[in-house]
């Protein structure tokens, strides 16, 4: 014989069966089948009631008067679907822009959870965070790391964003990470917005050497126009925190969601989310405004000409030759950084005892000492 297993509702049916047999003691049905006598009143009016069903019934209340109306959940999802990587926050900060009376954060999020919209992994910890006090201050600059594209190319994403408003000011699909390459996109974005005060960069190809303060052909190009370039300290990834914020958006806006077939494809994809970014994406750190409301273009302008360092009558100026990097100075030749080949160098005295600066205009990039020659010099 197979013993037969018996459910709760089961269980139920049977006590009330027993229990509505005329001259039944419920009060000892009860305590055989282990339930209180309230309970088994409760399930014997029930059945009184008409109801047959002994399954329990849903706890959730009839009615919920605070419950959001259906009209603005779909408008809330309707920003999740458009932008499928914008957190809670940032979708109440749409709705209120559009004249919407959005619930609370909390609220925004629970109803993205109920309808499937949020995704398992979370955003790690931010870094301390530091901002300049105006528009084109500061410039960061960066390549995010490669992709491949559909065609079997490698995508180099350039990025270049204002430190102060968070406005991309460029976003380039590159074939490579040549300082060619990075100059002639770096000079569109100069163009359209301005000249900054400063560029920050990591010590990386092509504005770095691997050593932080090394010239560099680009650092030499921006130095021309006035850019200082500042680059960051080896090790101390916190001070590229909106660099890595920004790539962080732009792998989960724009990479993961449509495969890119070629460079081409790339590049109208970035011109697309670069607007959205700029201009309809709020930012929290903005306090929910949006990059362009805080951005400005810089008032200073690309020049027509690359300027040229200027040198007063009576310096000592020497011109490095294109091939070697070196500059003759009192019968001897003294090394100068690669970047500053066929440059005009200015040899200013810093002391009476034989040291003087090597200098590129208003920066000194290297130094001579007549009492103690480096091993490298010659004389001539």
């Amino acid at each position: 014989m197979v013993w037969r297993e018996v459910s709760v509702a089961d269980q139920r049916r049977d006590f009330v069966g027993l229990a509505s047999l005329e001259g039944a003691n419920v009060s000892a049905l009860c305590a055989r089948f282990g339930i209180s006598r309230q309970t088994g009143h409760v399930w014997l009016r029930r059945f009184a009631a008409g109801e047959d069903a002994f399954t329990d019934r849903s706890r959730r209340p009839h009615r919920s008067p605070r419950r959001l109306a259906a009209a603005l959940e779909a408008d809330i999802l309707s920003v999740r679907d458009a932008h499928p990587a914008w957190g809670a926050r940032k979708i109440a900060a749409v709705l209120h822009r559009e004249g919407i009376e959005p619930p609370a954060t909390s609220t925004v999020h629970a109803v993205l959870s109920r309808h499937g919209r949020i995704a398992p992994d979370s955003p790690g910890r931010a870094y301390g965070r530091f901002e300049r006090a105006a528009p084109n201050a500061l410039w960061q600059m960066d390549f995010k790391g490669r992709v491949r594209l559909g065609c079997g190319a490698w995508l180099h994403s350039l990025t270049v964003i204002d430190d102060h408003s968070r406005f991309a000011v460029g976003l380039a699909a590159c074939a490579d990470q040549k300082t060619q390459t990075v100059q002639a996109h770096l000079e569109r974005a100069l163009r359209h917005h301005g000249l900054p005060e400063a560029i920050y960069v990591d010590n990386g190809s092509p504005w770095g050497g691997g050593t932080p303060g090394q010239w560099t052909p680009l650092r030499v190009w921006l130095a021309k126009l006035g850019i200082e370039t500042i680059h960051a300290r080896p090790y101390h990834p916190q001070g590229r925190g909106k660099n890595e914020r920004f790539h962080r958006s732009l792998k989960a806006e724009v990479l993961a969601f449509a495969p890119l077939h070629g460079l081409a494809d790339a590049q109208q994809a970035f011109d697309r989310w670069r607007h959205v970014y700029n201009r309809e994406r709020p930012h929290q750190a903005l306090g929910f405004a949006t990059p362009a409301e805080r951005y400005r273009p810089s008032r200073r302008s690309f020049p027509d000409s690359l300027p040229a360092p200027h040198y007063d009558p009576g310096e000592i100026v020497r011109r490095v030759g294109t091939t070697k990097a070196y500059v003759s100075f009192r019968n001897r030749i003294w090394k100068v950084p690669e970047a500053f080949c066929g440059e005009t160098l200015a040899i200013r005295p810093r002391r009476p005892d034989g040291c003087f600066a090597i200098c590129f205009g208003a920066h000194q990039i290297a130094a001579i000492d007549l009492g103690n020659p480096p091993q490298t010099s010659e004389t001539v």
